[in-house]
């Protein structure tokens, strides 16, 4: 994937604490900004939502 973006959360500073994240029509890989070389993380678009579906009901519940 090509298309990589930053996170919209970054951290404070200069905003390099942060993930960036690629999209295809069938999946969504996700990567350490900071290293961008290293490990990436890709899921089934459907996964990546429900993931992300479960940490918002985990921090509305904290």
């Amino acid at each position: 994937m090509d298309n990589w973006r930053k996170s919209s959360h970054s951290g404070g500073g200069d905003g390099n604490e942060c993930v960036e994240i690629a999209n295809s029509p069938t999946h969504v890989s996700i990567r350490d900004s900071k290293a961008p070389a290293r490990a990436t993380l890709t899921l089934p678009t459907l996964t990546f939502t429900t993931f992300l579906n479960a940490l918002k009901r985990t921090s509305e519940t904290q």
